[in-house]
């Protein structure tokens, strides 16, 4: 049921698209609602952190029962969280969340935004978080956001009066927010902006508290409301034939990496928000009271009003087509408005009702998915009128500058259809997230086109313009160039079209473990962005490591095709770190990124170029056993890592999980999460416990507090809490400086815990059993000792581990320290097994 209401929703209550789905097709109830949005001309700006932290019952009620336009500014793309449906994590994973978003707005009908701000991780106080993101850069992106979107109204997801209580991204969104609110109207703040958007000040700034600000319902239910709104957000739309709480649902249910998917809500729910500074409320009814957000809001709007309003309460459900006169008379008057933002604004909204009344089906899709530059391409253009309105098509005018001249008369339902070819310039740019073209710092991306900041995705510039006139007024039309096919298990299906390199390559491994000075292989993978490619390769690397040959060929003869090279890399004698990266040499051109590719069908299909290169890491490292089952989680490349360091992973399923299958391991290793996310775990506890109780050694890695699916994570007491160290530099202190996990069979000495990356660890245990032995202390600033990060306890004649260090983290930076550890981890008992063997015999 809830994937037949998602489908419901994706299909018809939206009027825009991505460019990787296809065309909707509007009814007339969404049509109506469309105009009774025109018809309002107030806006709301939503403020929080990161992807997920957006209230979607409340974006969906300002969107969808005040019809005002309803923007979400997140601050972050949401790069540092986890990934429970893929391996991709910090740039990629912000990609994915970003789509998700725009997935979950195209839902609850409101629009995104975002700043440069890079969610570097957990952070628990804003002076932190401050800092690392460079509060004036954040700041200015947020008053940017105000003055271009000049909204009326904005609400704060996080109460910026509160620092400590919650995360410090999102107490600093509403710091931000609060600044920000009088910053926006203030000209010598931020002047550099004034050529982008101009100056405004917001009516009012409120934030969305609920109980769960306070330490219980019932403390919420007695606190003073004095100064709060509250709305029914269970509000029902018989156009839609849902509830404002059930589109609410299935909007947070886009969040799939985050594992948001939810059960969908009915019923009357009170929603609450706490005016906080502005012009105060006389009608606490509503929000806007004291706001003008009919036409008569701007100058020479009231004639365009009296067009729209009778279009609204006369709506001919059954033949829309029957106001485009009216609705061209309003659109000819709308030019002739002084205000900028209101025009362009409700110029944009009355193009797309004109078009859904006309039944205008306007596509250009290209027969390929891809091209390089100085490549021509074909496309196929489709244009057809489904109502009796005069229409004509004028020309066609393609993305560089040519037209092709039409002059024809589109008749209704009478498709008409053109092939063109189009040579894509050199001057034109890969198709790429904006905010990763250049290398940005810990807590900021680099954007250098200004004109970009704030925007969810980078614009598509291959687009066709479709010149038209209706009833004899001119009117265009801007359509990207798709990419339209079909498959014989899925239908039609779309996606964008996009340009890539000619060339591009990427090593298969991120990081490469050299545990002894032996040469090895690796495999660099040449991909053709075009026919008949050639060149040759090399390969960068630091002075003291070796690679042979110095150069390869490259010949691949068709686009889309790879070619694999072999490497040989000879590591130095000592330890070293060090860097490798593949330059592909085409002609005269050097090509150093890798193409990524993310493909999941809840989001539009997307490219990424990234710098192409792999960590090689020399260390001096030991171990014992060889054989790990690992019991995968929500996402990590920690089976992929204990292979470099040449253990044996297989990754085990839970159903196959009994004494016969683990009786052939060393060693299970459970992924993170595994326990809040695998649901039948919980029945193969007994047997992970019996196989360490039998010799094994079990190591379990974090999970968090909230939403286990097991009572007994461990075969002794253990609680685990929010506790984390969020401080990747933080002290680290020995509790049991004898203990075999730290000496045997790799010493580990503070060194190891240099050059971690984003956190020590996080959800330690804040309490356990006596059997339970704490390896580890550290804390964050101000903060008394955490020491639950890395416990062991003897469970029979094996080793039972919880840990909450962030190997999930380490591993993929290749921290030589993490490896080390770990490797320590899987070898404990394992000597005293051997000597006991050798006493038996």
């Amino acid at each position: 049921m809830q994937r037949v209401l998602l489908t419901f929703i994706l299909s018809f209550l939206t009027f825009t698209f991505s460019h990787a789905q296809s065309p909707t097709t509007p009814s007339s109830s969404e049509i109506f609602e469309s105009i009774q949005k025109l018809n309002f001309l107030g806006s709301v700006l939503y403020i929080a952190a990161h992807p997920d932290d957006e209230n979607t019952r409340l974006i969906s009620y300002m969107s969808n029962h005040v019809k005002a336009k309803t923007t979400y500014l997140s601050l972050t793309r949401g790069d540092g969280g986890q990934n429970l449906i893929g391996p991709e994590i910090r740039e990629l994973l912000g990609v994915i969340r970003t789509q998700e978003l725009l997935a979950a707005r195209r839902v609850d009908g409101g629009e995104q935004r975002f700043t440069r701000a890079n969610d570097f991780g957990y952070s628990k106080e804003p002076e932190e978080t401050l800092a690392i993101w460079n509060k004036e850069a954040v700041l200015s992106d947020v008053v940017l956001a105000i003055r271009t979107l000049k909204p009326d109204i904005i609400i704060n997801r996080f109460d910026h009066r509160t620092p400590g209580t919650t995360h410090g991204h999102h107490t600093s969104s509403a710091m931000l927010s609060f600044d920000a609110f009088d910053l926006a109207a203030n000209k010598s703040a931020f002047p550099d902006l004034l050529k982008q958007a101009g100056v405004w000040q917001p009516k009012r700034l409120f934030f969305n508290t609920n109980s769960w600000f306070y330490r219980s319902q019932e403390d919420f239910d007695k606190a003073d409301k004095s100064n709060m709104l509250s709305f029914d957000i269970g509000t029902y739309y018989p156009l839609k034939g849902m509830s404002n709480n059930e589109i609410a649902s299935l909007a947070s249910s886009q969040h799939l990496c985050q594992g948001f998917g939810r059960l969908a809500q009915r019923g009357t729910q009170k929603e609450y928000i706490e005016f906080l500074k502005g012009d105060p409320l006389v009608n606490k009814e509503n929000i806007f009271d004291g706001i003008d957000t009919s036409w008569n809001r701007v100058k020479g709007g009231k004639a365009i009003g009296d067009i729209l309003y009778a279009i609204e309460t006369d709506f001919n459900f059954k033949d829309p087509s029957v106001h485009i006169a009216q609705l061209i008379e309003a659109y000819k008057l709308l030019q002739n408005i002084e205000d900028k933002h209101w025009k362009t604004q409700k110029t944009n909204e009355l193009k797309s009702i004109i078009e859904m009344c006309a039944g205008l089906y306007l596509e250009a899709s290209a027969e390929i998915p891809t091209s390089s530059l100085n490549q021509t391409i074909k496309v196929n253009i489709e244009a057809l009128n489904r109502s009796n309105q005069d229409i004509v098509l004028e020309s066609i005018m393609k993305w560089d500058g040519k037209t092709i001249t039409k002059n024809l008369e589109l008749k209704n339902n009478d498709s008409e259809k053109f092939e063109t070819e189009y040579y894509i310039s050199t001057e034109e740019k890969y198709t790429s997230p904006y905010w990763l073209d250049k290398k940005g710092t810990l807590g900021m991306y680099e954007v250098e086109n200004t004109a970009l900041i704030g925007l969810p995705e980078t614009p598509r510039t291959i687009v066709i313009n479709f010149n038209l006139k209706i009833n004899n007024t001119a009117i265009t039309f801007s359509k990207p160039v798709v990419y339209r096919y079909a498959k014989p298990d899925k239908g039609e299906l779309y996606r964008p079209f996009e340009i890539i390199p000619e060339a591009s390559a990427k090593i298969s491994e991120k990081v490469i473990i050299f545990n002894n000075d032996n040469q090895r292989d690796i495999s660099v993978i040449v991909k053709a962005g075009r026919d008949h490619l050639e060149g040759f390769i090399e390969i960068n690397h630091p002075k003291d490591w070796n690679v042979f040959p110095e150069k390869q060929k490259v010949s691949i003869t068709h686009k889309g095709e790879e070619q694999t090279l072999t490497f040989t890399v000879i590591p130095p004698k000592n330890q070293s770190e060090g860097y490798i990266n593949p330059i592909v040499h085409i002609n005269d051109k050097s090509y150093t990124k890798e193409l990524i590719e993310i493909n999941y069908e809840h989001i539009p299909f997307q490219t990424v170029l990234l710098p192409s290169e792999s960590k090689m890491v020399r260390l001096d490292i030991k171990k014992k056993g060889e054989k790990i089952a690992y019991i995968a989680g929500a996402g990590d490349v920690v089976p992929e890592s204990l292979q470099q360091i040449g253990y044996n992973v297989i990754t085990i399923k839970p159903d196959d999980i009994n004494p016969e299958t683990l009786s052939k391991f060393d060693a299970v290793v459970v992924g993170i999460r595994a326990y809040n996310t695998v649901e039948n775990l919980e029945f193969k506890q007994p047997f992970l416990f019996d196989f360490v109780a039998n010799g094994g050694n079990m190591i379990v890695q974090y999970n968090t507090s909230r939403g286990l699916k097991i009572d007994n994570i461990a075969p002794y007491d253990l609680k685990l809490s929010r506790d984390r160290v969020t401080d990747e530099n933080a002290e680290v202190r020995f509790l049991s400086p004898n203990h075999a996990i730290l000496n045997y069979p790799n010493k580990i000495t503070q060194k190891d815990f240099e050059g971690w990356t984003q956190e020590r660890g996080l959800y330690f245990p804040d309490s356990w059993s006596k059997d339970f032995t704490p390896i580890l202390s550290m804390n964050d600033k101000n903060e008394t000792p955490k020491d639950g990060s890395l416990l062991v306890a003897k469970h029979g004649k094996g080793y039972y581990i919880y840990t909450g260090l962030s190997f999930f983290r380490e591993f993929p930076e290749g921290v030589s320290g993490a490896y080390r550890l770990f490797a320590n981890m899987l070898s404990i008992g394992k000597e005293d097994l051997k000597l006991e063997s050798k006493l038996n015999n």
